[in-house]
């Protein structure tokens, strides 16, 4: 049996498209079979843009008490807290749709934790996707800072797992 031509591939990956667009899905993988030793694996997959972050500015309506310069650091920290973790520059978000695990079975340790250092290319997390177990390297050497996810949280594309500082 010959190949399909490869108008015929693109066709097929364009209709992939239109499917992921059209069922609001993130991601799609499909292995089509030709023959013996003669496959196309295609995974399709695109990103929300992320919304925007607003931050309300207090607005003065009248002159403060000489008490309000006290509560400003208070007033602060709430909009600390709205802070986007995916817009932090140590970011590690996660390479595809799973569900994460922070330790390698239940009642084991994990594998890292907040104030740990770790160096590049060493395992922080697992990501099951399709049965498959994949081992999410940190991208560079530093410390956790946080880890913004749960053991066995489902986690979209680009969600933010964990920061590294």
């Amino acid at each position: 049996m010959t190949k399909p031509s490869h108008d015929n591939d693109v066709a097929f990956i364009k209709a992939l498209a239109e499917l992921l667009r059209e069922n609001d899905l993130t991601e799609l993988q499909v292995k089509r079979d030709y023959g013996e030793d003669d496959s196309l694996n295609v995974r399709v997959s695109r990103q929300f843009p992320a919304a925007p972050v607003v931050h309300a500015a207090p607005v003065a309506a009248a002159p403060a008490p000489a008490a309000a310069p006290a509560a400003a650091p208070a007033a602060a920290a709430p909009a600390a807290a709205v802070e986007d973790p995916a817009q932090h520059p140590g970011a590690v978000v996660s390479p595809m749709v799973g569900t994460a695990y922070t330790q390698a079975e239940p009642g084991t340790p994990p594998f890292v934790k907040p104030g740990d250092t770790v160096s590049e290319g060493q395992t922080i997390l697992i990501i099951e996707a399709m049965k498959t177990m994949n081992h999410i390297p940190a991208p560079r050497a530093g410390k956790v800072a946080r880890i913004l996810i749960e053991d066995g949280a489902p986690v979209e594309f680009g969600a933010p797992l964990m920061i590294i500082e």
